[in-house]
């Protein structure tokens, strides 16, 4: 499947594309907003992937202007931090998910592969899995060549098993699936079509458990583990890679462009020496925001969490609505001097943030600055 990445920070788009390429997806990749739009209008995409905070065009403004051309693919937005509001603003613009950064990179591909497993049945390719042929723009199904005579009901269920293979779908949500809300069946109405579409398939020479009952759980089509070897063997080759891996891959993007984050942790330093020296300008104060913003967006994915926290608060400290004096200063010149220290040790990914005490009184002033 086709995903296009719309990311400008080099690290955080390299992890995702090597994370999200291991598992088999095509990824192209935007570094702006507008490039983006133009990847979007000129490709065709399975799901779309993008930052909120981008040049040219912002994710939101991106989103709606998708939805507005009728682009209907999944599309999952992602943001450094949540202002009162923002997911409810990207939701309505037309975001299928909305995550705060920094995530983790296994459940971003959870995410990716539940919008796309959930947006599946809109898709009309001709579906095969093993004898099992699926025809959806006729409806018909077919085992070894024989047609199964379906129901329009038992193809819908048949289709959304072999899309989804290896998933389980308990009744409820078979009934989400594949019945409207103003006419809800009982959940016996599922067995009773599970075991009209089982019938079938015999007929026509399929296994006794092709669809396969997960008890406790719901039903799912027949693992490939448990076909034929050469299936097997196939099925194995395309494994998701292990934590371990997609750790030791990360590892690679960080040790190659650690020396950016170094550069950016620069451009903050001197935008606090600046304000030390009254020096400090607007269009200075915007790049200052915008690396903060863009550390901690990526520095909890590459093991650093707490480095992540503290990019936070300088962001946070340098936004424009926020009146900075001497105090906070003297604070960002030690947020500063704590993120490079936090640098020097070994990153670890996938540890829990350790608890630290914040210094809440300065905390405290920042929120009554803001809303005073």
């Amino acid at each position: 499947m086709n995903i296009l990445l719309v990311e400008d920070d080099e690290r955080l788009a390299q992890a995702l594309t090597k994370t999200l390429s291991d598992r088999n997806y095509i990824i192209d990749r935007a570094a702006d907003g507008q490039a983006g739009w133009q990847f979007a209008r000129a490709g065709t995409y399975d799901l779309i992937l993008l930052d909120v905070m981008l040049p040219t065009l912002d994710g939101i403004s991106l989103c709606q202007r998708l939805r507005s051309l009728g682009r209907l693919m999944p599309i999952l937005l992602y943001a450094a931090h949540e202002i009162d509001g923002d997911k409810v603003i990207a939701l309505d613009a037309g975001a299928d998910d909305y995550v705060l950064k920094p995530f983790d990179l296994e459940e971003v591909a959870a995410r990716v592969r539940t919008l796309l497993c959930h947006c599946c049945l809109l898709k009309p390719p001709i579906l095969k899995n093993g004898s099992l042929g699926l025809d959806p723009p006729t409806l018909e199904g077919r085992y070894e060549g024989k047609n199964l005579h379906l129901t329009p009901k038992q193809y819908a269920l048949l289709e959304l098993f072999v899309r989804c293979p290896n998933q389980v779908f308990s009744r409820s949500e078979l009934l989400e699936h594949l019945w409207s809300f103003e006419q809800p069946p009982a959940e016996e109405t599922v067995r009773s079509h599970i075991k009209g579409l089982r019938q079938k398939l015999r007929a026509a020479g399929a296994p006794t458990d092709l669809i396969e009952t997960v008890y406790g759980l719901g039903y799912r089509l027949k693992p490939a583990q448990s076909h034929p070897p050469t299936q097997a063997v196939s099925s194995a080759l395309h494994q998701p890679p292990t934590l371990a891996q997609t750790q030791a891959a990360v590892m690679k993007v960080w040790e190659r462009l650690q020396g950016e984050i170094i550069s950016r942790i620069d451009v903050v330093e001197e935008a606090t020496t600046a304000l030390l020296r009254d020096e400090l300008g607007l269009e200075q104060r915007h790049r200052a925001v915008w690396a903060a913003h863009k550390l901690a967006g990526s520095l909890g994915m590459f093991g650093f969490p707490w480095g992540s926290q503290l990019a936070r608060q300088i962001e946070h400290s340098f936004q424009p609505e926020t009146p900075l004096d001497r105090d906070i200063a003297q604070h960002l010149c030690e947020l500063v001097a704590d993120l490079r220290c936090e640098l020097r040790q070994p990153p670890a990914i996938g540890r829990k943030i350790r608890s630290v005490s914040v210094d809440v009184e300065m905390q405290d002033r920042l929120s009554q600055i803001k809303s005073g």
